[in-house]
């Protein structure tokens, strides 16, 4: 793998690593429109990986990952683009923007070593980048931050430095501090000087990539007097962070210490989690091979991001939970790689990308495929042995044939039919079991319909595999509402979603209106008779029942209880009247909606010796209960969830409004850390439909919810009349 030059010239070829300490994985996270594509292409010309920006050697798009219309700045999935920089193979693990497909970002979070948050300095930092930064700080990931568009003729790479100090380190503010400083060129007429290049913190040296390749040089009196205050609060900054105790008294005493003694502690310190250096980077001008400052972040990833050995030991089970001991990156240890995307090839079928975090997978083997605790989303547990097809390296639409693939690496693998995202695969006579990543859970949802009795066939296998990619997505059969419900993370996945099973599986769905399951009740006690009497020649029809029916406390669901005396209404047929009293609390009684929280007591009836039957005291029953309905008022009953909502402080006062406005009663707010707040609220369920939606609006995409039915309780008279109504028209509530 070695490498001649600083740029490696891999165009054209997979990517192979032969030690998991020649590998690094780093995921660039940051919101929509930040860059993240465009430095992922600026990297891998710089790398040497593709002839032009944009472009590999078949002239297939690098950043060509868009589903929808193919457009690059809807990038929906994550993609992996291997790059090979001084000897060392670097999978950049390319992740979305949008707050909807924050699944794939979680994927590529737990299959990364290292963190690069990059930030727009013409559009700042938003609050869901601040959280991710939160979550990778809370498990010591370790990250650093590179300042895109400063190109830009608004930009000011200078303010933004401090914005990502203030946004970013909240924990150690001299922990979030630049390597590099702009060189500016000549201003033109409209005022704007472009940044030509970058004035080394460290070595004092100047990078001109005024050419379209970096040039280094000496700074001039000038620019580095530029350096100096910055210079120093980078110095102390590292030193703080140096496990020598001695390097901050012999820094302060006037010692100029050694640059690589500098680097060699920023590199450990940027490795542990603890120092997170800022650069900036821009694309390369039009003919040009190298972007402004992808040298010098190919130099930090491959010098001070941690190699997958440095990663801690993964804990592992067997399938059926026992305890197994924990696994280190070791080639030659026991196989444990996870399957961290799920896609669909319609010339290969199904392509799993997989990091390996122990052992060696080759291709034609035969591995086990263990997945457990998704259950609840759709995805039963499974345990299946699987022969894998060949190994690759994706580049864009390429896919380049690999020998082997180290624990430390990632690779696609083809035909494993049954495997889906977050499964473990294992060696088949030692099976193992990693546990899965957390996911968000799919809270906004979508009722849908096959389109025709076609579309109806192909359903069922369609959106097994849909979820079988995308564990943020739920699939529910509701039992009460009957509707097939689609769960997702906002209306950009429900599109996606939709698209996916048009044109990759053929089948064409109709959403329709989502469903609550609403209930009905009696509001006081009420009597009713059914009477069932019919002579029509032959054997008749007789059955006579008089019902007593009184309202129970919620929860309670339907009782019924025989008090019959003298045998009035035979033996054989009370669990008849039963029956027919059951179907039609099913059925309902005002507006089509089951009947809860009942006694019915069956007190009398008659019955005839030749013409009473089954059939006939289940209809006298089911007349009773009407009966006794007619006159008698009926509530309408809907659910209500609990509702936790964690939002920062700042935040509060919108989302509480909001609430109020939908009917929800706030029982309770505390401190949940970090500047948020935790408001926990009751809420109607039909209010909520939309609030994965409308809480990301409130909450400038920084809140979050869960949701868990709590009860059934009576809907205020003007709704319920409204839901008779619509239930006249044939309308449901949604």
């Amino acid at each position: 793998m070695g490498a001649t030059s600083h740029q490696s010239g891999a165009a054209g070829r997979a990517l192979t690593a032969d030690r998991p300490s020649s590998v690094r994985n780093v995921v660039l996270v940051g919101h929509s429109g930040a860059g993240k594509t465009t430095l992922v292409e600026a990297l891998a010309l710089t790398a040497g990986a593709v002839n032009r920006a944009g472009r590999v050697e078949d002239g297939t798009a690098v950043s060509d990952y868009d589903e929808i219309e193919h457009r690059r700045q809807r990038s929906v999935q994550l993609s992996l683009v291997p790059v090979e920089w001084a000897g060392i193979k670097i999978n950049i693990l390319d992740t979305p923007g949008y707050a909807d497909f924050v699944g794939e970002l979680r994927a590529g979070l737990r299959a990364a070593d290292a963190a690069l948050f990059v930030v727009s300095a013409s559009d700042g930092i938003d609050g869901a980048t601040r959280m991710v930064w939160e979550e990778c700080e809370a498990v010591g990931m370790p990250r650093a931050i590179v300042v895109t568009h400063v190109e830009a003729a608004r930009a000011d790479y200078s303010e933004m430095t401090a914005v990502c100090g203030e946004a970013f380190g909240a924990e150690d503010p001299d922990a979030v501090v630049p390597l590099y400083l702009p060189l500016h060129g000549t201003r033109g007429p409209d005022g704007h000087a472009p940044v030509t290049g970058l004035i080394g913190l460290l070595s004092r040296r100047v990078h001109d990539y005024s050419s379209g390749e970096r040039a280094e040089r000496d700074p001039d009196p000038a620019e580095l007097a530029l350096i100096d205050g910055a210079r120093s609060r980078l110095i102390e900054g590292i030193i703080a962070e140096s496990e020598d105790e001695s390097l901050m008294d012999r820094y302060l005493g006037g010692e100029d210490i050694d640059v690589k003694t500098l680097v060699d502690d920023l590199e450990r310190a940027v490795a542990r989690g603890t120092f997170h250096p800022v650069l900036m980077a821009a694309p390369a001008a039009e003919g040009a091979r190298q972007g402004l400052g992808t040298v010098e972040l190919l130099e930090l990833i491959t010098g001070g991001f941690p190699t997958p050995e440095e990663r801690a030991p993964v804990t592992v089970t067997s399938p059926d939970g026992s305890p197994r001991p924990a696994v280190t990156c070791d080639p030659a240890g026991p196989l444990v790689a996870e399957v961290v995307k799920t896609s669909s090839d319609p010339y290969v079928g199904r392509v799993s990308l997989v990091r390996v975090f122990s052992g060696t997978l080759r291709p034609e083997e035969t591995v086990h495929v263990s997945g457990h605790g998704l259950a609840d989303r759709g995805h039963e547990d499974h345990d299946v042995d699987e022969r894998i097809g060949t190994l690759t390296s994706p580049f864009g639409k390429q896919q380049r044939t690999l020998g082997t693939c180290i624990a430390g690496d990632l690779a696609c693998v083809a035909k494993l039919t049954r495997a889906e995202t977050g499964d473990t695969l294992s060696a088949k006579d030692s099976p193992l079991l990693m546990e899965p990543w957390p996911m968000p859970e799919p809270l906004l949802p979508l009722a849908i319909e096959a389109h025709s009795k076609a579309d109806e066939d192909k359903l069922s296998q369609g959106l097994a595999r849909l979820v079988a990619e995308d564990p943020t997505m739920r699939l529910e059969q509701n039992p009460h509402t009957h509707q097939l419900v689609l769960w997702s993370l906002g209306e950009a996945h429900q599109d996606l979603a939709l698209e996916r099973l048009r044109t990759r599986y053929g089948v064409q769905v109709d959403p329709v209106a989502h469903k609550v399951s609403l209930r009905e009740t009696f509001g006081a006690k009420a009597t009713g008779r059914g009477r069932h009497v019919k002579q029509s020649g032959g054997h008749g029809q007789y059955a006579i029942c008089e019902i007593e029916v009184e309202p129970l406390p919620p929860g309670s669901g339907i009782e019924f209880v025989d008090k019959v005396v003298g045998g009035a209404v035979p033996r054989q047929f009370i669990p008849s009247v039963e029956k027919g009293v059951r179907a039609q609390a099913a059925r309902g009684l005002a507006a089509g909606y089951p009947l809860v929280d009942v006694r019915i007591i069956l007190r009398d009836g008659k019955a005839h010796s030749v013409d009473s039957s089954d059939a006939a005291f289940q209809t006298a029953g089911a007349l009773a209960l009407r009966e006794a309905a007619a006159d008698t008022p009926i509530h309408l009953l809907e659910p209500v969830a609990e509702l936790d909502v964690l939002i920062p402080d700042s935040y509060v006062g919108a989302v509480m409004s909001d609430l109020a406005g939908r009917r929800g009663r706030v029982v309770g707010t505390e401190q949940a850390g970090s500047g948020r707040t935790r408001v926990r609220a009751e809420i109607p369920e039909i209010e909520i439909g939309r609030y994965a939606v409308e809480l990301r609006s409130v909450s400038h995409g920084t809140g979050r919810f869960s949701r868990a039915y709590a009860r059934h309780e009576p809907m205020p008279a003007h709704l319920a009349d409204k839901v008779r109504e619509q239930a006249e028209k044939g309308s449901p509530l949604t």
